[in-house]
């Protein structure tokens, strides 16, 4: 079994991703191809968004974002513990400051009145991460945002193809970031991300800030970096656009499946909570367990692939040391990275794949 099955995926789009493929090696564009342009329009489109950036990652994506708002060294930016080391990485990289504030216990996701509680004069930024597929609170974030005159950037990495309240992931805020990571629900070949805003001076600095600064050939009105998505990506993500759509509503369906399964069968394990007016693309399908190594263990026994996604917050992170925040900071995030623990979760998942996923968790838990 595959935690997440891309070779199945390839089989059944082989001919569109190849020719897709073929044309940008018939061309030879390989930089900035004519694909970039369609992808960003497609992708703009889908989201619902004026803009789409395509960009080199979606690390980079959040770079490119906060270099466009101009964050500097000294500033704040609030944001999650519980995330991918990218998210605080990007904001430390530009000299600036992650100030974490603790997660929601069902939605993983900030919490709103903890993110106002953590505003100063310093502030710049927010920066909620739309965790595992399910979408922050953008309404009140975006409305703390705009009371202390500071940007709401979305961390979209996990989140593409899922809505809040009818509007789509990275189309929520001043700027979405999203990843196209080969195991994203949309994913590339390689390293790929993009930036999405509404707002037209944004979008302009973020073209410039791609491509070293550049507002036209060797002429560099701002400090940028090399960030471009190649066109052998943009290829790919366009072979599979099509079928996304499809791809969303099996992870959806099979997420649903899970929960009701787990519900039934799984005393203890902690099911995976989406708001009534969010969808969630389950980037991954994440559950709560006690005695999590264990269970990790006796899952292996089975034959079941598992991961964890994450189990040291950023706050005790070695790299953030120098913050001084130390065990006990955060106490819902702590307790959620002790115990989460992630299934296979993909659009090509069979019932029979699922049965066993959980005929293995019902053994693991009760032998834990």
């Amino acid at each position: 079994m595959q935690f997440i099955d891309l070779k199945t995926q390839y089989q059944q789009l082989k001919p569109a991703i190849d020719e897709r493929i073929q044309r940008v090696l018939d061309h030879g564009q390989y930089i900035m191809g004519p694909e970039i342009a369609e992808l960003e329009e497609r992708l703009a489109a889908y989201v619902g968004s004026r803009h789409c950036i395509s960009v080199a990652s979606g690390t980079d994506a959040l770079l490119i974002a906060m270099m466009a708002l101009g964050i500097k060294a000294g500033d704040e930016i609030i944001t999650t513990p519980f995330t991918f080391i990218a998210t605080g990485e990007m904001i430390a990289l530009l000299g600036a400051i992650p100030v974490f504030v603790d997660i929601d216990p069902r939605t993983y996701n900030l919490v709103p009145e903890l993110v106002e509680g953590a505003i100063t004069s310093r502030t710049r930024a927010i920066m909620p991460v739309s965790l595992y597929g399910q979408c922050a609170e953008f309404d009140a974030i975006n409305a703390i945002g705009a009371r202390h005159g500071v940007a709401v950037i979305e961390d979209a990495a996990q989140s593409f193809g899922a809505t809040y309240k009818g509007r789509r992931s990275c189309a929520l805020s001043t700027i979405g970031c999203s990843s196209f990571f080969p195991s994203k629900p949309l994913g590339c070949y390689g390293d790929g991300g993009a930036c999405f805003t509404d707002d037209d001076e944004l979008a302009k600095l973020m073209r410039e800030i791609r491509v070293h600064g550049q507002d036209r050939r060797y002429h560099h009105p701002v400090i940028g970096t090399n960030g471009r998505l190649d066109t052998l990506q943009a290829a790919v993500l366009l072979g599979k656009l099509d079928t996304f759509a499809d791809e969303v509503a099996a992870r959806e369906r099979l997420g649903a499946r899970y929960s009701a399964l787990i519900g039934e069968r799984c005393a203890g394990v902690i099911a995976p909570y989406i708001e009534p007016h969010n969808t969630s693309v389950y980037a991954q399908y994440t559950v709560q367990v006690d005695d999590r190594d264990a269970v990790l263990e006796a899952m292996r026994e089975h034959g079941v692939p598992t991961a964890v996604h994450y189990p040291v917050p950023l706050h005790r992170q070695p790299a953030f040391a120098g913050l001084g925040l130390g065990a006990g900071a955060f106490p819902v995030a702590e307790a959620a990275a002790d115990r989460v623990m992630s299934l296979p979760m993909h659009p090509f998942l069979t019932d029979a794949d699922q049965i066993l996923v959980v005929d293995a968790l019902v053994a693991a838990t009760r032998k834990a």
